[in-house]
């Protein structure tokens, strides 16, 4: 647009010479070859099309001197390229017309140049100013979102830290609790029993039997305490990758997409599983990658576990860790589908409770 405008202007500047040089203004032939050689150029890459379109309008000064007042536009493509030495070559017809020209066209034809030049100069810097604006804008941009992507890795890590931590505070209290109060508790039954049993008074044994009562629910609250602390504190994702940590007989690609909590009777079904296929991989294939899946759907959690050896175990039902499986997964109303085609591979899905 901006060059546009630069020719827009140089024409201007062009015709009034021209309207105010020759006698008949009626000859439009010049304007029209004129803006016709301008367009072109301007339509056209710059290239040896251009410069021939330059050398083109030339030749035809040399015949009609008048067609030199628009020079300035016809070379307007040319300034500041890599052709710009050819704006020499103008020089030729001029030599020959501008005494054919009036003082002042001879005067104002190299001044238009020079605008030309400026405007071309102009035009230049301000498409390099877009560009690198555009540039800019860009990579700015990329560094927005990269930036708001790390933030999103950072508060994710930051939540699952945290879910950490308060996993780990949980099993910590609950081995505490089962190692000391629980242990104490114990105690207090055993003694509380053999105090019993060498007591002869009714009242007597009729308190301590209260007091054995006592203690043996309290010890069932905090047993049912511990088991609940300990089952909610079951990060299932932290598990397997405990379980991955461990497997060294080949690696193991995993693949963890679940959001919502699971119960607890899925987390362990899906630790079983996934120990007992790791060790039928490791006692019947000769696979060097296992590929592991959980992953979340909208009404059922997927796990898939496959290797990539040729060993499958005993797949008829007479394994008993394939039969545990079978049970584990039906006492959960899911379902098992176990291949040996390409590796061995279990794929089991459990419906979502909600």
């Amino acid at each position: 647009m901006n060059k546009l405008i630069d020719k827009v202007i140089v024409f201007g500047f062009c015709l009034a010479l021209y309207l105010t040089t020759v006698d008949n203004v009626l000859l439009i032939a010049p304007v029209l070859v004129a803006v016709i050689f301008a367009a072109a150029s301007s339509y056209l890459t710059e290239g040896p099309v251009t410069v021939g379109l330059f050398g083109g309008y030339l030749l035809i000064c040399f015949f009609e001197p008048v067609y030199l007042l628009f020079v300035p536009l016809i070379g307007y493509d040319i300034l500041i390229s890599r052709y710009k030495w050819l704006w020499t070559l103008a020089l030729l017809p001029a030599a020959t017309g501008f005494t054919a020209l009036s003082g002042t066209a001879v005067v104002l034809i190299p001044i238009f140049m020079l605008v030309a030049y400026f405007l071309k100069m102009r035009s230049l810097s301000l498409e390099k100013l877009r560009h690198d604006y555009k540039a800019l804008r860009d990579t700015t941009r990329e560094t927005a979102l990269q930036l708001e992507k790390k933030n999103q890795m950072l508060l994710e890590k930051q939540d699952y830290e945290l879910n950490l931590a308060t996993l780990t505070e949980r099993n910590r209290i609950a081995r505490d609790i089962h190692d000391n109060v629980g242990h104490m508790l114990s105690r207090s039954i055993l003694q509380t029993g053999a105090l019993l049993a060498i007591s002869e008074e009714a009242k007597t044994r009729e308190g301590l039997i209260q007091i054995k009562e006592t203690l043996s629910e309290a010890m069932d609250s905090i047993r049912n305490s511990v088991h609940d602390l300990h089952d909610e504190s079951l990060d299932l994702q932290l598990e397997l990758q405990k379980l991955i940590k461990n497997f060294e007989f080949c690696p193991v690609k995993f693949d963890y997409d679940v959001e919502s909590p699971l119960d607890k009777e899925v987390k362990y079904c899906f630790i079983a599983v996934v120990k007992e296929a790791f060790s039928n991989t490791i006692r019947h294939s000769q696979a060097n990658e296992v590929e592991l899946v959980v992953r979340e759907h909208p009404g059922l959690i997927q796990l898939v576990v496959q290797d990539n050896g040729s060993g499958s175990g005993n797949l008829n039902g007479d394994g008993i860790g394939l039969k545990n499986i079978g049970d584990r997964v039906a006492a959960l109303n899911g379902n098992v589908h176990i291949t040996t085609e390409r590796g061995f591979r279990i794929f089991i899905s459990v419906p979502k409770n909600d």
